[in-house]
């Protein structure tokens, strides 16, 4: 059994995605598949001895989808003879069952979603800008149709231009109005059913296609009555939600395509006693591997010769670098911060460590199908309703009671006209622009409305201890001097000595005494794997650990039992020695950030339990736990466990949000039901994540989640505003109540009221007061703020 996530570029809806998910299914060896419309890609389990990548990829493209393979990070991808493309990680014919040899990887990204019938490659601030101008073209096109249409003739009766009959005019100005600006509804229509679905597209395609075709046979070939401008209308109005829409979803990027360029695009090996730039997919296992100082390490290795600090943050989470000597492994896409050193490959491809995380990345993103949005179940009911009703009608005047065609065909059109969810559509849109919308305000940005709707749900909140609930950088938390000893004296000594020193621990210390250093240290010395020696005023300082103080002869005597306290504790103790006798201890920590209690009180107060993920030992984690009153500690949890700590808790029954900033926990944002990434994290983390915190301050998760509450209630309110009034709009337009029937000039007005009433519905929400999140006054800058309360 095998695993690839390919490419499904082109996508709109999940209703898209589902006869794409029905058809790649119906393969033979296909076992299971899951379609992620919004990260455009599949995840497909199949028996390669039954099916090849190859026919599932070709099984997408015959949906009427583009698909350029499986997607890779690029340093998977092996070289075969054709140029490297930045960013490009989908289709590589060289990698063995791939398809699209030598295409364009670079638009891979940009090239989806455009199953609106969008030009290929346009990407998404593309499309909306490309719906607004067609938006405006109906717009500007229906204003003459409406002024010469009967309900037009209340603004006074215009004669049309050169004498050209009425209905012939408005046939060439309608048309004008519905064949560019509705052209993206057609192909999408025309997509769904060779998938044989029906999506919001089909019924957009049956209002007012067939009110416009009604209307074209009333101009030339029958009499009866012509309703363009009900046709223009409707198509202006369903324009407006589509562009709304694509402007909430514009800023949104692949969530994981910084995952796969992490890795550097060139590396340096010996080859034939020569150094020699090579791509980094061309890397084999056994290679010696060269790399300099400031170099991002290509492929996971082990050092033969040299050493160095690697910043391993990006797949650690952890800000201090770590120092690597020969022995030791190295892991791709980490940074060498200082010294050069060489390397033997022993994992390049898709099996080092960098690959392995995509590969949990895609899995956990597409192993559960993205929250549905309530408009698109609605929708899929409203659509099969209208056509439902539409024809229902049409059979019962025509056939059962004998109406004349034209009547029925009247009265069915009105019934698209009327049930068409234009304000179904703007429902959901409005309220998100008007959410994200504030949330940007106040540095939280929603990366989609599945973020949305399913941090209303969350029972547990999951903090990545480092660089989340804490800054992520050492800092003094603690000095206990000897007795005889003041902490001035203390700081001060500890200063002179690490002002000679780079390692962060010195910058902790050197950052608290500031500008106080009075005394000044000569004779420094590193103590590899130790700590440091220096003279102050003829004395012999002494700066490190207990392996330094023992070796040196120097006892704790009083300050043993605070030693042990400390490190405890879960501190790095700084031990101080002067003339030979111990002056004091600096115990250094990772500070706490200073919102972090609150947002946990905020939490609480709200329902929410708080639970805390770290590697740190049960001790440390306990520790900081009850410091911040947290409900639950998971502690001694490596990288790569993290998801599965949260799908044990989704296990529970728990809708469970994560909140971190490193590579490491990219999975686990994933897996989440909603992820938050703080700002301060890595590029990776914040594309993980479906909320982005810009400002870096936890207690943005409270505004969120309250954001988010106010938000699904508009669209609650919207949805049933929409749905109410298409179920008391069926009937009437269906002529139940006949003698009395509505026109389809009224039909329009009424659902243009409809949209309107949405609309002020959802734009409301900017005056709701909410925890965490500041409203923006008249004629004030929209600034971002940070509000600790409401």
């Amino acid at each position: 059994m095998k695993t690839s996530t390919v490419e499904v570029g082109e996508l709109v809806s999940s209703l898209s995605a589902a006869g794409v998910q029905r058809q790649i299914a119906a393969l033979p060896g296909v076992h299971h598949v899951d379609v992620n419309y919004v990260a455009g890609s599949a995840t497909v389990h199949y028996d390669e001895t039954q099916v090849t990548l190859e026919t599932i990829r070709q099984r997408i493209v015959d949906c009427g989808y583009h698909c350029r393979g499986e997607m890779l990070p690029a340093h998977a991808c092996p070289q075969e003879g054709h140029a490297h493309v930045p960013g490009g990680h989908a289709g590589h014919a060289a990698h063995a069952g791939h398809a699209g040899h030598g295409t364009d990887a670079g638009h891979e990204m940009s090239g989806m979603m455009h199953d609106m019938g969008h030009a290929p490659g346009m990407s998404m601030q593309d499309m909306a800008n490309d719906m607004r101008n067609r938006f405006l073209v109906a717009l500007v096109f229906s204003i003459p149709v409406f002024l010469y249409s009967p309900m037009g003739e209340m603004f006074g009766r215009f004669d049309t231009p050169f004498g050209m009959d009425r209905n012939l005019f408005l046939f060439v100005v309608a048309t004008a109005a519905i064949a560019y600006p509705g052209w993206p509804f057609f192909v999408a229509a025309w997509r769904a059913a060779r998938n044989k679905i029906v999506n919001m597209a089909t019924l957009v395609v049956l209002s007012v296609g067939t009110g416009y075709a009604f209307s074209v046979g009333a101009t030339f070939f029958y009499k009866g009555e012509v309703f363009y401008e009900a046709a223009t209308v409707l198509l202006v109005f369903i324009l407006l939600g589509h562009w709304l829409e694509m402007r909430a979803r514009a800023g949104a990027s692949d969530a994981i395509r910084a995952l796969m360029d992490l890795a550097p695009p060139m590396a340096t090996v010996l080859r034939s006693g020569v150094e020699a730039r090579v791509p980094t997919a061309d890397v084999l296992v056994g290679e010696t591997v060269i790399i300099k100082p400031g170099d991002r390490i290509p492929v996971d290795g082990k050092i033969t010769d040299g050493g160095s600090q690697v910043d391993e943050s990006m797949l650690t989470g952890e800000s201090m670098p770590v120092k690597k000597a020969v022995g030791d492994a190295v892991i791709g896409a980490t940074i060498n911060k200082s010294g050069s050193f060489r390397y033997q490959a022993t994992k390049v491809g898709a099996d080092t460590a960098l690959a392995q995380i995509v590969k949990l990345v895609q899995e956990a993103q597409n192993s559960k199908a993205p929250g549905q949005l309530l408009a698109d179940k609605a929708s899929q009911w409203l659509v099969l309703a209208a056509i439902a009703v539409g024809l229902l009608t049409f059979v019962v005047w025509y056939w059962v009671l004998g109406q004349p065609l034209l009547l029925a065909v009247t009265l069915t059109i009105t019934v698209f006209v009327i049930a068409c969810p234009d304000a179904l559509g703007l429902a959901t849109p409005m309220a998100i622009m008007v959410g994200t919308g504030l949330g940007a305000m106040n540095g939280i940005l929603f990366k989609n409305a599945a973020a949305l709707e399913n941090a209303t749900r969350l029972t547990v909140v999951v903090f990545d201890k480092t660089g989340t609930l804490t800054l992520g950088q050492p800092d003094v938390v603690e000095m206990v001097p000897a007795p005889d000893v003041g902490e001035a004296r203390l700081l001060s000594t500890a200063a002179a000595v690490e002002k000679f020193s780079e390692h962060p621990l010195a910058l902790a210390i050197l950052k608290r005494a500031g500008s106080g250093i009075a005394e000044t240290a000569s004779d420094f010395a590193n103590v590899d794997g130790q700590g440091a020696r220096a003279s102050i005023g003829g004395e012999t300082v002494l700066l490190g650990n207990r392996k330094l103080m023992d070796a040196e002869g120097v006892a704790l005597g009083a300050l043993a039992a605070e030693a042990a306290r400390l490190q405890g504790g879960g501190r790095t103790v700084v031990h101080v020695a002067r003339a030979g006798k111990l002056i004091g201890l600096i115990a250094i920590a990772d500070a706490v950030r200073p919102t972090s209690r609150q947002t946990i009180a905020s939490l609480q107060e709200r329902g929410v339990k708080v639970a805390m993920i770290t590697g740190d030992n049960q001790a440390t984690a306990e520790r900081i736990g009850r410091e911040l009153g947290i409900d639950i500690v998971l502690a001694d949890v490596l990288p790569g466990r993290k998801a599965s700590k949260i799908k044990e808790l989704q296990g529970q029954g728990h809708k469970v949000g994560m909140v971190g900033d490193g590579i490491n926990d990219a999975p686990a944002l994933t897996q989440a039901d909603v992820g938050f990434a703080i700002g301060a994290g890595t590029d990776v983390a914040m594309e993980s994540a479906q909320v982005v915190l810009m400002k870096s301050d936890p207690y943005d998760v409270v505004g969120a989640i309250e954001l988010s509450r106010a938000t699904l209630r508009k669209m609650h309110q919207n949805l049933w505003w929409a749905v109410g009034y298409n179920v008391i709009a069926f009937p009437l337009a269906a002529g139940v109540f006949y003698p009395f029937t509505l026109s389809p000039e009224v039909a329009a007005l009424s659902m243009s009221g409809s949209s309107a009433i949405v609309a002020i519905n959802a734009l409301m929400l900017k005056r709701t007061r909410l925890a965490g999140i500041r409203r923006a006054s008249v004629g004030e800058p929209a600034t971002v703020v940070a509000t600790q309360g409401a």
